[in-house]
């Protein structure tokens, strides 16, 4: 296996090692390029799990301060489970899914060298309870908007404002170069996150899942309860290690590779794993808390303690991020220095960091940057100020030139006014051949995150491209932050229940 991954990784091995397939023996071979990390752990009991599922924060080592910032890293690695029932469901179904996550939660501990286990279901599954007040206990039940009570909490995804697909009219300041794959809506009824610092071990869940495998942390067990019931329709590994990137990119052999900074735990080089920039978990639950609050549930309600989980599957166009070995496609071919990307994934009026004398070799300025919110404004203030470039005697600001940033864009809807997140990412590196145009495996962003509506994403999705600004101020093409390089195949929206209710909610009331 170590030979595999080599620096002499042969194409074949390369094409198994990064199959979308479900091969537990393939995800194995992520493991020899992270490294051990001695990580403090929490002992948990059952009893002892929040009824916010996702609520793993106390289970996790506490952040660690990286070149006056704070980060913390969660799980090395997440796998995301989409899944289709395969059956009419009846309320004795209910009690073998909860046995079935008890059973992965008797063999795993509920910390990072065990197991955390998250679940969460789509409106196609609500739309499928039996009985003839199926609909009407979702109606009853499901979350509502405050600001409309009309609309639900959890909703269709729609495709983003640069996605390609027929809703979206061609905008000058867009132009994916590469990768010009439509967007799929997807339709499964469920959603299984498994999270571990072993990549073996959530195969092997996912393995006895699949009734392909009769062992659970390496101990024999009985098969799961799951015979029938569900089909598995794809297992998506998601990464997040400080330096993986680059060891996956020197292993692939990736053109690239040399650009990308060997700290950092993302492709395109700058690490979104400030502490502060997540939420507290109670505010992001459709509940909220005294920051803010999005739907009219209240205490006692079904739902309370639940949350709205997107998944997005993005491909990456890192020929195109960093520009080099003549691999890009844009005319305008000139390599991109670091202090044009960080101003395209922060902002131009202060960005946090201006780079190297050398902007370009391992990936040319600092990976661990703070993540600061300068205001739901920053973006039009950034159109207005203008954008740094390379000078003679160094940087200088180019006022007649506009470029939007990614993290500015994002603040306009993401945090409440005294700067506190309004969601909860589950992001990070991934390197498979899912919707890749020739079957072979290129970089991605497995995107999850938890928000208090299906509404609060769209509007932050809505404003991450700012195509309101690009008209504005005239964004040339390639400048609007990230959307030139990133694009997004696949979207679905799911409401994670409470844990008490995690096991087909409203089951029991049919």
């Amino acid at each position: 296996m170590d030979k595999l991954l080599s620096p002499g990784l042969s194409r074949r091995a390369l094409v198994k090692f990064g199959a979308a397939g479900f091969g537990g023996a393939t995800l194995g071979l992520f493991e020899p390029l992270a490294f051990s990390i001695p990580r403090s752990v929490v002992a948990t009991t059952p009893k002892d799990l929040p009824d916010i599922q996702f609520a793993i924060g106390p289970y996790l080592p506490p952040p660690v301060e990286i070149d006056g910032t704070k980060f913390g890293f969660g799980p090395v690695y997440t796998m995301f489970l989409t899944i289709k029932l395969s059956r009419k469901l009846d309320k004795g179904d209910q009690r073998k899914l909860e046995r079935v996550f008890q059973r992965i939660e008797d063999a795993y501990p509920h910390r990072i060298d065990g197991m955390f286990v998250h679940v969460a279901y789509g409106l196609p599954y609500f739309a499928k309870l039996p009985g003839r007040n199926g609909a009407a206990l979702v109606a009853k039940h499901m979350p509502r908007l405050l600001s409309d009570t009309k609309r639900w909490a959890l909703e269709e995804a729609v495709p983003g404002p640069t996605d390609i697909h027929p809703s979206n009219p061609p905008h000058p300041s867009v132009q994916k170069m590469r990768y010009r794959n439509p967007v799929r809506i997807e339709d499964n009824d469920m959603l299984i996150t498994l999270r571990s610092d072993s990549i073996a071990k959530l195969a092997e869940v996912r393995d006895w899942l699949m009734r392909r495998g009769e062992t659970l942390n390496s101990r024999k067990c009985d098969e799961a309860e799951t015979g029938g019931l569900f089909e598995i329709t794809s297992s998506r590994v998601m990464f997040a290690q400080p330096g993986l990137p680059r060891k996956v990119a020197e292993a692939a052999q990736l053109a690239y590779a040399g650009r990308i900074h060997p700290r950092s735990p993302m492709w395109m080089g700058f690490a979104d794993m400030v502490a502060d920039a997540f939420a507290p978990p109670e505010l992001v639950c459709f509940q909220g808390n005294e920051k803010a609050k999005s739907t009219t549930t209240v205490a006692g309600d079904y739902f309370f303690n639940g949350s709205i989980q997107v998944l997005n599957h993005v491909l990456l166009d890192l020929n195109e991020w960093y520009r080099t070995n003549d691999s890009e496609l844009d005319p305008n071919d000139n390599d991109l220095s670091y202090l044009e990307r960080v101003q395209y994934m922060y902002r131009t009026n202060d960005p946090p960091a201006f780079g190297y004398k050398d902007q370009f070799t391992d990936g040319g300025g600092p990976t661990f940057l703070p993540n600061r919110f300068q205001g739901a404004d920053d973006a039009v203030r950034g159109c207005t100020f203008g954008t740094w470039q390379h000078g003679q005697n160094g940087p200088v600001i180019n006022p007649r030139h506009t470029v939007l940033g990614h993290v500015a864009c994002i603040h306009r809807s993401s945090r409440t006014t005294d700067g506190t997140p309004i969601h909860i990412r589950v992001d990070g590196p991934g390197f498979d051949n899912m919707d890749t145009p020739d079957g072979n495996p290129l970089p991605k962003l497995q995107f999850s995150a938890f928000v208090p509506t299906a509404e609060h994403f769209r509007l932050m999705r809505k404003n991450m491209a700012s195509l309101d600004l690009a008209s504005q101020y005239k964004t040339e093409s390639g400048d609007l932050g990230l959307e030139n390089r990133i694009t997004a195949t696949r979207r679905q929206n799911f409401l994670a229940p409470s844990r008490k209710h995690r096991a087909f909610p409203l089951l029991e009331l049919t």
